[in-house]
């Protein structure tokens, strides 16, 4: 019995020898284990984050053209508030409408 357990473990021995020196030092195996479960399976891995960055351009480009919409929104209130004519003229190309002795006729391209 005390011989095949001599035997075996000189075989792993010779196998230990093989193995890199890097994976022999524990903390590096520690530190590599814990630096592939952060990038690959934790919830915010490289995917999340590449997913992340794309939902922030997006919401980065609705807020400029919501804020060039405000912009354009806010000139427009303001001319129609700075005289009748204008708000006149923008209720009837807006809204169609009309005054009681007018007929409208729109035309369209078909």
């Amino acid at each position: 019995m005390q011989q095949n357990a001599t035997l075996y473990f000189y075989n792993m021995k010779k196998y230990w020898d093989k193995v890199p020196v890097w994976l022999k030092n524990k903390y590096a195996v520690c530190i590599i284990v814990f630096v592939v479960w952060v990038a690959f399976f934790d919830k915010n891995d490289f995917y999340a984050q590449y997913r992340f960055r794309q939902q922030l351009k997006s919401l980065q480009n609705d807020k400029t053209f919501y804020t060039e919409e405000l912009e354009k929104t806010k000139k427009d209130l303001n001319e129609l508030m700075s005289s009748p004519a204008n708000l006149e003229k923008f209720a009837r190309e807006k809204y169609m409408m009309k005054r009681d002795d007018e007929d409208i006729f729109v035309f369209t391209k078909e």
